[in-house]
């Protein structure tokens, strides 16, 4: 993949989440450092925008295929690292075939950093894998981090003077890989979405991560007989290179179809940033009455936190909701039927912050409504779908006049 060029450092994305509504910066900024960087990313790349929602992944696969070297699998988007010519460029150290134990990736990337061997690999976290939907995650599993990267080291330690790491762990995860892991010099983090970005040494290990959603990257680069990081934003352009202008008349065709009106924006949520766990307390109670559920489950993390207007646009919802869920009646599994805070406790650590309808829920639940994710992910599997999209949902809460009069 690097041909010719003469490497002195490597960039590290991550989280990008088809960040595309200003793409310029990030585009414009990684075509120029490619020249003499080893372009990475760490994961989560795709989903997140209604730029994903309609553009179904292919600009951003142009992206990756044009601009990077080494990827990552993340939670996000995990199908398409198996796609001819992403899969080639992707790395991981433990995911593998949950039938044979064979990777499913490349376990290793040898690159001439600044003069040394460098020895890149990559790791997705057990807390990541297990929050990839089911059905997308069948048939493989992930292993022990480090356990993976020790077996590297004994592999191929007498090949290289230096190893790095791209992690979708978690920042804080990754400290503690550091820490099992000391001959990593540094770890590239992601996953976590924090405003932890280090750089953080442990020991002779810098832990650091890039800003997410396209804002920003990380650098590492040898200095002296050790290495050095540091976090960047990208540089403000609107010039993209002449290479790369297919892929943006791509995203301007894209934000055209997203700037389609669907709906006046009712006063209570107008021209102000939605608060997640309200909207969706607003949404769980209107889908408690509206489809005569006894019970109703939703995750904060199914929303994305965006600036509304007085009139709301398709972008909008598809950045409020961006990951098309479907609404289900889910039966809730046997052993925690009738152990409600072991349910909650267990879909929290899972899932994050739970928004139920009512609050607190009836001790006689034998199913609830919630999203296809939570249901096939974590509870007793799909159940029969209810009819409507969480983003339906969503939408009658932020158009409907009565709902903007409760406030």
């Amino acid at each position: 993949m690097t041909g010719t060029r003469t490497l002195k450092r490597i960039v590290a994305t991550t989280d990008v989440h088809s960040g595309l509504a200003r793409p310029a910066p990030m585009l414009a900024h990684l075509h120029h450092a490619r020249r003499t960087s080893l372009v990475v990313d760490c994961g989560d790349f795709f989903e997140g925008t209604g730029y994903y929602r309609l553009g179904g992944g292919t600009v951003e696969r142009q992206i990756l295929l044009s601009l990077y070297d080494v990827l990552t699998p993340g939670n996000h988007g995990w199908t398409h690292h198996f796609e001819p010519g992403l899969r080639e460029l992707t790395m991981c150290a433990n995911a593998v075939d949950d039938a044979t134990g064979r990777h499913l990736f490349r376990r290793l990337h040898l690159a001439e950093i600044g003069g040394r061997l460098v020895a890149l690999t990559a790791v997705i976290g057990p807390q990541a894998f297990a929050a990839i939907p089911l059905g997308q995650r069948a048939g493989h599993r992930v292993t022990d981090p480090a356990r993976a990267l020790v077996e590297l080291l004994l592999t191929h330690h007498h090949e290289v003077d230096a190893w790095i790491l791209l992690s979708h762990s978690g920042f804080e995860e990754d400290l503690q890989l550091a820490d099992s892991c000391p001959f990593l010099d540094v770890v590239f983090a992601g996953h976590c979405h924090s405003d932890h970005y280090g750089p953080e040494p442990v020991g002779n290990t810098l832990v650091v991560k890039g800003a997410e959603l396209g804002q920003g990257y990380a650098v590492a680069e040898p200095v002296d007989e050790s290495w050095a990081a540091r976090t960047c934003r990208f540089p403000d352009t609107a010039q993209v290179p002449d290479e790369l202008t297919a892929i943006t008349r791509q995203i301007d065709l894209l934000r055209g179809q997203l700037a389609s009106p669907v709906g006046r924006v009712a006063d209570r949520w107008r021209r102000e940033v939605p608060d997640r766990r309200t909207l969706l307390t607003a949404t769980a109670n209107r889908l408690c009455t509206g489809l005569g559920a006894s019970a109703v489950i939703l995750n904060e993390t199914a929303l994305r936190p965006t600036e509304l207007g007085e009139t709301l646009h398709l972008s909008d919802l598809l950045t409020i909701e961006p990951f098309d869920n479907q609404l289900v009646h889910a039966p809730l599994p046997d052993a925690l039927e009738r152990d409600l805070p072991s349910l909650l406790a267990h879909l929290t650590e899972r899932a994050g912050p739970l928004v139920t309808a009512p609050d607190p829920l009836p001790e006689d639940l034998r199913s609830v409504l919630t999203t296809d994710y939570l249901a096939e992910t974590l509870l007793n599997g799909r159940g029969h779908e209810a009819g409507l999209r969480l983003g339906q949902a969503i939408r009658r809460v932020l158009t409907d006049c009565n709902e903007g009069e409760s406030k």
